[in-house]
């Protein structure tokens, strides 16, 4: 029988969690150091959908250019990041069954990039445009430098991390945890968690929420489509 390579006790994986995520935090603090540098030219990127930005504030436009280095500091880290994930998950792993992390992981990294992609690119202009419609001639849209980034920044990584779930689950069927029957049984419960997670994810406001939950349960679908695929009952 395969087991774990290294046989922590409970106390011992906490402790591996602490070191990871402390290195997790470094990486993250030295990526968002070195975002500076192209700040400015994200920022343009960034406000590229509105044209323009205000600020009411004198430290809002600090605050606005700390949130792009954040932004672009956790992109930037997490590859470490995932590394970090995957080597702690695997210790947990048979050693038959950790063959998959070195599939999964450079996959997770390429479904969090399109994610990214995919949160930009499509998912703010339509969230934009909606929202912004309900200007009028008496109703005119001055968005705050800060409040925007915010919702641009929160908005793109939510679509980066959730782009991960039909991983996940794939993942959990082909160690034998979660089989494709019991994805389809609890598929209310999914919806429910689903919205909730899209509400904690996305802006206060009903539009965005649709907009994440939406590709959220095709996301979820999908993931028990292929989990059809890979399901193998665990021994």
């Amino acid at each position: 029988m395969n087991t774990p390579q290294k046989d922590l006790s409970f106390l011992g994986h906490l402790e591996e969690l602490r070191v990871r995520l402390i290195k997790s935090l470094l990486v993250l603090t030295l990526t968002s150091f070195f975002s500076c540098v192209f700040a400015g030219e994200l920022l343009k990127l960034l406000i590229k959908p509105v044209g323009h930005l205000v600020f009411t504030s004198p430290s809002e436009a600090f605050l606005a250019t700390f949130h792009v280095t954040l932004f672009s500091g956790v992109i930037l880290a997490f590859p470490f990041i995932l590394y970090q994930f995957w080597a702690f998950a695997s210790e947990a792993l048979r050693e038959s069954e950790r063959k998959y992390v070195r599939i999964f992981g450079p996959l997770s990294l390429i479904l969090f990039l399109s994610g990214i992609i995919f949160g930009y690119f499509v998912m703010v202009p339509i969230s934009l445009n909606f929202l912004l419609s309900f200007s009028s001639a008496s109703l005119v849209p001055m968005i705050r430098a800060s409040e925007y980034l915010s919702f641009v920044g929160s908005f793109v990584l939510a679509f980066g991390v959730v782009f991960e779930l039909p991983l996940i689950l794939v993942f959990l069927a082909k160690i034998g945890i979660a089989s494709p029957e019991f994805l389809r049984h609890n598929r209310r419960t999914a919806i429910v968690f689903i919205f909730i997670i899209s509400a904690i994810l996305t802006p206060p406001d009903c539009a965005s929420q649709l907009l994440m939950a939406v590709p959220l349960l095709v996301l979820y679908e999908l993931g028990i489509l292929l989990s059809k695929m890979t399901y193998r009952p665990k021994l």
